[in-house]
């Protein structure tokens, strides 16, 4: 393949041992290069601009404005963005609001290192990927009927959802999505209405249920 043709790569992941493996891994490949790394939700959003790679691996869980938020924010940015998770979380609340947020694929940290080349591959040719636990999930919770009420919250709502459960206030919550306090406090509101808790407890009970927070 000739170096016109080579994929760059953005690498976004708040450990840099994660990183450093990944970037390892990739440019064993002759057609594969990673061209930034990024520590950060908002430092992703900054070097994408700078950059604009072929491809971001994004990982969700990470200090500040967090992967979700980031994702959301490179795409409304760059609609034709093409984002990959790479992520510890493989329950389906992540992942329907993670390809609601415009990701094209989804690969689990648990799986095997094929399926993220595979991931890649596949989504800069133009198509989607899950990685095989994900799209067995994906299959299992829609034959058994059983979908999470988090499905109903919107990519915004589900990031404030995260940030409540995770126990920062809406002072925080403003702080980190650069919105205003009123604005953080009626998400809490509608949050709540929508998923029909009352207390913080409630909340933060629901989202180790459904495995957004560890218990």
């Amino acid at each position: 393949m000739s170096q016109q043709q080579t994929i760059s790569i953005m690498l976004v992941d708040d450990h840099a041992v994660v990183r450093s493996g990944l970037r390892r891994m990739l440019e064993l490949r002759t057609d594969m290069t990673v061209v930034a790394e990024a520590s950060s939700g908002e430092q992703a959003y900054q070097m994408y601009m700078e950059t604009t790679p072929d491809i971001v691996i994004m990982d969700l869980s990470m200090p500040g404005m967090g992967g979700l938020e980031a994702l959301r924010r490179i795409i409304a940015r760059d609609p034709k963005a093409k984002m990959l998770v790479f992520s510890m979380h493989d329950n389906p609340s992540f992942i329907s609001q993670a390809l609601k947020s415009g990701a094209k694929g989804y690969v689990t940290k648990t799986g095997i290192s094929d399926e993220l080349i595979k991931a890649v591959l596949e989504i800069v040719r133009g198509n989607t990927f899950l990685s095989s636990d994900i799209a067995q999930k994906m299959v299992m919770q829609t034959i058994t009927g059983d979908m999470s009420p988090l499905r109903e919250l919107s990519v915004r709502e589900f990031e404030v959802f995260r940030l409540l459960a995770e126990g920062k206030t809406v002072e925080d919550i403003g702080d980190l999505l650069k919105i205003s306090q009123k604005t953080a406090s009626n998400y809490q509101t509608i949050i709540r209405q929508k998923l029909g808790v009352a207390t913080a407890i409630d909340l933060m009970r629901l989202a180790m249920r459904h495995g957004v927070i560890s218990q």
